[in-house]
């Protein structure tokens, strides 16, 4: 695969001052370490992971967030709520899931120790066994296990792999033949699909356009049209791109079939963030000799005859000053990194001018906690009605270590469903706006009103209002009710044409790397596994630039099913012929 830059893939997974006198107190990047020293500018997933890898390869990394470690995957104490010893009520900016088929981030997570745990916080991920598509208007929702089925094929062939997912898609959501027909056959495309393809014609099709979904169900666009889209990655689902939503569809469907997985589908963490993962990775950091700068922010980055010189920061108190490092690795999300990207830079690297115009949206959690426990589904659940693209999970049957009543909170609350509202642009069903049009408190009736349509909806009520002690929504929102909302973490999302605006992790200015799901990755959506890949791109570029021996992170590729590899060998042919995918042309019934 050949990307916009000319720069092959598996090139990708292999690698890939003076003038501030007076300015300010020059900050010191440092620590322990021989190999050099590195500001890493952003301490969410992408700037940890590598201040990690770093470290461990002999350099003196000091990280600088201005906020809190961890960034959109952090815990978030509700302040003042902890009551007789216990601890504040444990919040989110939304939940997370540690998908399967992730295979860098399990492996840092291992990495990370955590006592009584042999294999660090890996140890810390417990399945989620079930998944809840909650219909509204009266029909009974669905409860899936998501196991893999018994008696898998040791292998594959298109035919066993049309009846296969045909037939899972007919059973599990009670779908017409003929559009299960048609869902098993556009999967079968997508994988058998080279990369050429992917990348030239996928990249700029449509998911609903790929998966033929005008005039289908509302039921077959609802699931497989918009869950891959609004509701995992916040991307309009008009314009969302089908290679995007393909890589991830793909992989989940190797993944339920046995193939290619690190675990189980669907994992999360068996304690709130920070205690299960951040705090360990924060202190396992500090041992290694990474310095953090907590509350600085970084403002601007000083370009002197074609390399940083420096980095301009703010101290928690307001004061400015001049990092200088010899190396600078750029983990700020894109909506962030734009604003230190300034004219300097894009002259000594324009391509970044394409890539300050990735398009973001708003993705963010609300939690709702109650005096009782409220075990919807031992998994994830998503609300296929719900104009704001809702999903949740109940948390405290995932936390066996921790007893909320006792644990959290003033002794009243007993379990919290974490929702994660994934549009917010829709109208609701109870005041007809937005929720960026709405108040905070009208934001949590809006979304109680949806979750009441979709779970009491039989005749018989399953989430009990009453129960409801109190709720927290993202503090990166402010500004609701007033006329110009803010976000200040929103999420990068993948329209049609988005990739080849989005960055290598090696830049043309030789002492700065990037890192962050924006960047380009296997996995080509925002996630904790773009961002863990992506930093450890970013440190095997940094590592080539400074011809240090140290051996190079592992950045794994996707599973490919052997079985298909001929196959796209073959389509490779078609491609470049402009002839269609051999299975684009089957008849469908």
């Amino acid at each position: 695969m050949v990307d916009g830059h000319g720069i092959s893939r598996r090139a990708l997974l292999a690698g890939a001052g003076a003038g501030l006198a007076g300015w300010g107190l020059p900050g010191v990047a440092a620590a322990r370490g021989t190999g050099g020293t590195v500001a890493v500018l952003g301490g969410g997933v992408a700037g940890l992971t590598a201040a990690h890898e770093l470290a461990e390869r002999g350099f003196a990394v000091t990280v600088y967030e201005r906020r809190a470690l961890g960034g959109k995957c952090r815990s978030i104490p509700v302040d003042g709520t902890g009551r007789g010893g216990r601890r504040d009520l444990p919040g989110e900016h939304g939940f997370r899931i540690f998908f399967g088929f992730y295979q860098d981030l399990p492996d840092t997570l291992r990495r990370i120790p955590f006592p009584g745990n042999p294999n660090g916080v890996h140890d810390n991920l417990v399945t989620a066994t079930e998944f809840l598509a909650s219909f509204a208007g009266g029909r009974e929702d669905l409860l899936l296990p998501l196991t893999p089925p018994g008696g898998l094929p040791d292998r594959l062939t298109p035919e066993l792999f049309l009846r296969q997912v045909r037939a899972a898609v007919e059973s599990a959501f009670h779908l017409p033949p003929h559009e299960a027909a048609v869902f098993a056959q556009r999967m079968l495309v997508y994988l058998t699909s080279c990369e050429e393809r992917r990348l030239e014609q996928w990249e700029h099709t449509t998911w609903p356009d790929f998966l033929r979904a005008r005039g289908k169900s509302e039921d077959y666009q609802r699931i497989f049209v918009y869950g891959p889209t609004r509701v995992l990655s916040s991307t309009r689902t008009d314009n969302a791109s089908a290679h995007t939503a393909g890589i991830v569809a793909e992989q989940v469907l190797f993944t339920l079939l046995g193939r290619g997985g690190e675990g189980p589908l669907d994992r999360v963490l068996n304690l709130p963030t920070n205690e299960a993962w951040i705090d360990p990775w924060e202190r396992h950091l500090r041992g290694l000799g990474v310095g953090f700068r907590l509350g600085w922010s970084v403002e601007d980055l000083v370009v002197d005859r074609g390399r940083v010189a420096a980095a301009r920061v703010r101290d928690p108190r307001g004061r400015a000053e001049a990092v200088h490092a010899d190396y600078y690795v750029c983990a700020l999300p894109v909506d962030h990194a734009r604003r230190v990207w300034n004219a300097d830079l894009l002259a000594a690297e324009p391509r970044l001018r394409a890539a300050a115009t990735l398009e973001t949206q708003w993705m963010t959690g609300l939690m709702l906690y109650f005096d009782r426990p409220t075990p919807l589904a031992h998994g994830h659940v998503y609300y296929i009605h719900a104009p704001w693209s809702l999903t949740s999970i109940s948390q405290a049957a995932f936390w066996p270590g921790r007893d909320f009543r006792a644990d959290y909170g003033d002794g009243t609350v007993a379990d919290c469903v974490s929702v994660v509202i994934s549009d917010w642009d829709e109208p609701g069903v109870l005041f007809g706006r937005p929720a960026r049009q709405l108040t905070e408190e009208q934001v949590v009736q809006e979304v109680l009103a949806q979750l009441d349509l979709h779970l009491n909806d039989t005749g018989r009520p399953v989430l009990d209002r009453s129960s409801l002690v109190t709720w927290f929504l993202d503090p990166g929102v402010s500004g609701l009710g007033g006329p110009n909302p803010v976000n200040a973490d929103e999420l990068v999302v993948q329209p049609v044409g988005s990739w080849r605006r989005r960055p290598t992790a090696r830049t043309s200015v030789p002492n700065l790397f990037l890192a962050g799901d924006y960047v380009r990755a296997p996995i080509n959506g925002a996630s904790m596994e773009a961002a863990n890949s992506t930093a450890r791109l970013a440190v095997n570029a940094l590592l080539d630039e400074a011809g240090s021996d140290a051996h190079r992170a592992v950045v794994h590729e996707l599973y490919r099913a052997p079985e298909f590899e001929l196959l796209k060998a073959e389509d490779r042919v078609h491609h470049l012929l402009r002839l269609p995918n051999a299975f684009d042309v089957v008849p469908l019934p």
